[in-house]
């Protein structure tokens, strides 16, 4: 089974494995160097849908088929 734990260096490069992983003796480790900052990620495809997306959602007949839902 693979498991994937997040984790950063130190000044000097060491790994810094966060607390409360237990790895077993002597599993295999593949270790992946992300070459950018983590970042909050945009969702590309839900921003160039959303344009003919609310040309479907935005209008009265979508409300009612939907009020049932609404918690207001």
């Amino acid at each position: 089974m693979l498991n994937t734990f997040e984790a950063k260096t130190d000044e000097q490069g060491n790994i810094l494995v966060p607390s409360g992983i237990k790895l077993p003796e002597g599993c295999r480790i593949l270790i992946t160097v992300l070459d950018e900052s983590p970042k909050h990620q945009v969702n590309d495809e839900a921003l160039l849908s959303e344009k003919s997306l609310a040309a479907d959602w935005d209008n009265p007949d979508e409300d009612e088929a939907w009020k049932s839902l609404n918690q207001d």
